[in-house]
Order: C-alpha cells, then structure tokens, then sequence
C-alpha cells in the first residue's frame, strides 16, 4: 500500500512538473511580441496575424492526436476536421484580413477545388495572402509558438497520458472553445487598440490579455484532464 502511494505521489510530481515545463514555455513565447513591438515597430495588424496563425498550428496538431488515437478510424474524423476547422480559420483569417490588412481585394474566390475541399482551398488562399505581407521576423514568433504547442503535445498527450483517456470527439471540439474564448477577447482588445491610435501602451496591454487569457485556458484544460483522471483511477 505504501508503495503504491509512494508510486502515486512519484507519478503527480512528475505531472505537475511537465506541466509547469509547458506552461513557462507558453508564457515565453506568448511575451515574444514584446521583442516585436520594441525591435521591429509591429502594430495591431502584426499581433493579430501571429495569432490567428496559431489556429492552424493548434489544427495540426489536433490532427496529429486523432491519427494517434485512432489510426484508421481517425483518418476520416481529421479528413473532416481539416475541411470543418479549415473552413473556420479560412473564414476568421478573412475578417482579420478585411478588418486589419485591408486584404479584401488581395483574396482570391476560390472555386478550383471540388466540392468540400474548397473550404481548404479558401484557408490555403488566406493564408498565402496573409504571408505576402507578414512581417519577416513573424517567421521566428511563428516557430517558437510550433515548439511552444509541441512541447505541450509530449509532454501533456504523450508522456503524460491523456492519449489513453482523450477520444476523438473531445480532441474536435477542443480548439473551437479555445478559439471562441481566445480570439472574441482578442480582437474586440485589437478594434479597441486600432481606434486609439495603436499606442505601445494599448499594444502591451493586448499581448497582456491574450498571455492572461491563454494561460487560463492551459491551466483548465490540463485540470479538467487531470480531475478525470484521478477520478478513473479510483
């Protein structure tokens, strides 16, 4: 008995140590747009493209859980989530466009791809139009938030064990209540930032909200997955 509970106690510090791991590395690299409003004079307009992209790096990986999960049965759940949660993006990436980079001339109508598929071909279009005219230094705060969500993929899915308790239709509906939570506190903060002027003040303020709001989400999912957890094990 003793044993088991010294194994037990072992096991949650070793959790809750990689959760912290992930949870420092999303704080670092959510303080990144700091260097680019010092160094490379970003504005609203650059925030917002960083994160909207994150989107499609929480898509992919998404993607790469279902297919882990369920490696053939998965297949047709991601095929689905990529052209649902695509079109998402590619619609979100338009209003951001519109609003922000006055793209609204710059995309592209689509209409090359068969049938569901052109929900895709509309993100591949947003995003090429978004990239034209992307900061070049957004490439390093793009990679950094890759390794970011990498990171919390081994350590939380993999070596933490969610993969055995998550199911494929809780791993499709997880980035649209981040996105919904996230990104609504976002861009109302990034309107409110451009009709002041766009001061650096206002500008920290938003990288602010969207750390606070981001953590809040990590340290909630991770609870809830932890509580179910405990509760099977019991």
């Amino acid at each position: 008995m003793k044993r088991e509970l010294a194994e037990s106690s072992v096991e949650a510090g070793a959790k809750a140590e990689s959760s912290q791991l992930s949870l420092v590395l999303l704080i670092l690299f959510n303080l990144l747009p700091v260097v680019g409003i010092a160094l490379f004079d970003w504005d609203v307009a650059s925030l917002m493209v960083l994160y909207w992209s994150e989107n499609l790096i929480v898509g992919f990986y998404t993607i790469v859980k279902i297919l882990v999960i369920a490696p053939v049965a998965g297949v047709f759940a991601a095929a689905f989530f990529l052209v649902h949660f695509g079109g998402f993006c590619a619609v979100h990436g338009l209003f951001i466009g519109s609003l922000m980079l006055n793209l609204e001339s710059a995309f592209p109508t689509g209409g090359r791809w068969p049938i569901f598929l052109m929900f895709v071909e509309l993100l591949v279009d947003v995003v090429r139009s978004i990239l034209a005219i992307a900061p070049s230094e957004w490439v390093l705060a793009f990679a950094a938030l890759w390794v970011s969500h990498g990171v919390s993929l081994v350590q939380h899915f993999f070596l933490g064990g969610e993969r055995e308790r998550l199911s494929v239709g809780t791993l499709m509906l997880a980035p649209y209540a981040r996105i919904l939570a996230l990104h609504v506190s976002i861009i109302f903060g990034g309107v409110a930032v451009l009709a002041l002027g766009e001061p650096v003040p206002m500008l920290l303020l938003l990288i602010g909200l969207k750390l606070a709001v981001d953590v809040q989400l990590h340290r909630r999912e991770h609870r809830r997955f932890a509580a179910h957890s405990s509760a099977a094990d019991k």
